[in-house]
């Protein structure tokens, strides 16, 4: 299960062909749905999905959703995979997870390494990091990956004196991204050195605020898209954390082959009480987008467009 299209170009682009390939290629039927935002639609495909009977289930969840249906699930003895985000119980600050097992990219090590990429982007700017004014740009608080991206960078940013000067509310969606920060913005009179951003496609809107006030500073944020990759050439966004989906996926496929065959899989990295399987982020600065496209994550037609093709040609992205 899917949780939409909107926060993020990979739900569709990568993690449904990719998880489709791994379980057909396998032998096994694979039924992807995507909830497109919406919680009952959620709830709605799910029941479909256990009246039909399934061996495993594999949900990404979203605003809570998942819980019930994991629930639901577990009853009549399905396991359940949480994918990319946590299916958790509990409080934000003592979360317990419900599902059987979680795969997804190391999350905190995805906040540190865009806390870093701030941090070394004001110092490069020849700002001191202890006195820049950063503004933080989380994501929606209620996906439960998004304290560890803001609890990895704040880490790290902490760790250089960085204190943040504005902290709008997160969300994951480009166009209340924007308007968040514009406030923000105005609320600093103006001022800001860099923003840490969660994702790209928030960054994205942070950026369209920035170029129309004639900034530029720091600014992270992950997923590599396409948006996300032209702002890195472009000088616009400092870096992106890139999280090749066929790992993620591949990485899923294989617990619930395992399950499905019978057997017991052992993991001994834990999360929230159940075993974790985690995958390693890699950080992408203008000289690595290359290496995005050599995977086959990213076409060099799609990013090179007119106006990013100066900046293709010189970081050899072809």
């Amino acid at each position: 299960m899917l949780p939409d299209s909107a926060s993020s170009p990979r739900w569709e682009n990568g993690d449904r062909p990719a998880l489709t390939k791994a379980f057909t290629d396998a032998g096994f039927s694979a039924d992807v749905q995507n909830a497109q935002g919406d919680t009952n639609k959620y709830a709605t495909l799910a029941d479909q999905e256990l009246t039909k009977g399934c061996g495993v289930m594999i949900l990404v969840d979203y605003n809570g959703a998942a819980v019930a249906v994991t629930q639901k699930a577990q009853k009549q003895g399905i396991p359940v995979i949480a994918y990319d985000r946590p299916i958790t119980t509990g409080t934000a600050d003592a979360p317990s997870m419900l599902a059987d097992y979680y795969v997804s990219f190391d999350n905190e090590k995805v906040g540190e390494l865009e806390g870093q990429s701030i941090v070394d982007g004001l110092k490069a700017a020849g700002k001191d990091p202890a006195k820049a004014v950063v503004v933080y740009m989380g994501g929606d608080p209620a996906d439960g990956n998004a304290k560890l991206f803001h609890d990895g960078a704040v880490k790290v940013m902490s760790a250089a004196g960085i204190k943040p000067a504005a902290e709008p509310v997160g969300v994951w969606d480009g166009q209340k991204s924007a308007t968040n920060f514009e406030q923000a913005l105005t609320s600093l009179g103006g001022k800001v050195d860099a923003v840490w951003v969660a994702n790209d496609t928030n960054a994205a809107g942070v950026i369209t605020v920035l170029d129309k006030n004639g900034l530029k500073v720091p600014v992270s944020g992950q997923d590599a898209s396409v948006a996300g990759l032209q702002n890195v050439l472009l000088g616009k966004q400092t870096a992106t954390v890139y999280k090749p989906f066929k790992l993620e996926a591949d990485a899923a496929s294989q617990l619930a082959i395992q399950l499905l065959k019978g057997q017991k899989p052992t993991e001994s990295n834990t999360l929230y009480g159940k075993p974790f399987i985690a995958v390693t982020p890699i950080l992408v600065t203008p000289d690595k987008v290359e290496t995005v496209v050599t995977a086959g994550d990213a076409k060099a037609s799609d990013i090179c467009t007119a106006d990013v093709a100066a900046a293709c040609t010189k970081y050899g992205v072809k």
